[in-house]
C-alpha cells in the first residue's frame, strides 16, 4: 500500500523540519514548503492526501491559501489541518468557518496528537 503523501507549509524552518522528520518516520510521504506562495504552485504536482498549513506566514497567509485550495475542483477535496500559536481561538474560528477548515492545532503540540489528526482527516 502506498504511503499517504502529507504537505506541510510553515514559515518556520526549525519546526518545518521537526515536524517533517516526525511525520516520515511515522511512515507518511512529507514534502515540507517553507513559503506559502510555492505552496499553492506545488500541491498540484504533489497531490497530498493531507496539507498542514499555518495560519500566519509571510506572504499569503493560511487562510489565503485554504480559501484558494477550496475554491479549485482538483484540490478543494483535500483535508486541511491548520496550526497556529499567533491566532486566540476566537479568532481562528471565525475565519476558519470563511475557509472551511475544520482543524486547528495549537503549537506547540504533541506529535501524537497531529498524527491522530492526519489519521482522523484521512478516514
Amino acid at each position: 500500500m502506498p504511503k499517504k503523501k502529507i504537505m506541510i507549509v510553515d514559515d518556520d524552518r526549525e519546526f518545518l523540519e521537526e515536524l517533517k522528520e516526525t511525520l516520515t518516520s511515522s511512515g507518511y510521504d512529507t514534502t515540507a514548503l517553507y513559503n506559502s506562495t510555492s505552496a499553492l504552485k506545488m500541491v498540484r504536482k504533489i497531490k497530498p492526501d493531507v496539507i498542514l498549513l499555518d495560519l500566519k506566514m509571510q506572504g499569503k497567509s493560511g487562510f489565503q491559501i485554504a480559501d484558494e485550495l477550496k475554491q479549485l475542483p482538483e484540490t478543494a477535496h483535500i483535508p486541511i489541518i491548520t496550526m497556529t500559536a499567533f491566532y486566540t481561538e476566537r479568532e481562528y474560528t471565525i475565519l476558519m468557518n470563511i475557509c472551511g477548515i475544520k482543524t486547528c492545532l495549537i503549537k506547540p503540540f504533541n506529535p501524537l496528537d497531529v498524527i491522530a489528526e492526519i489519521e482522523r482527516a484521512l478516514k
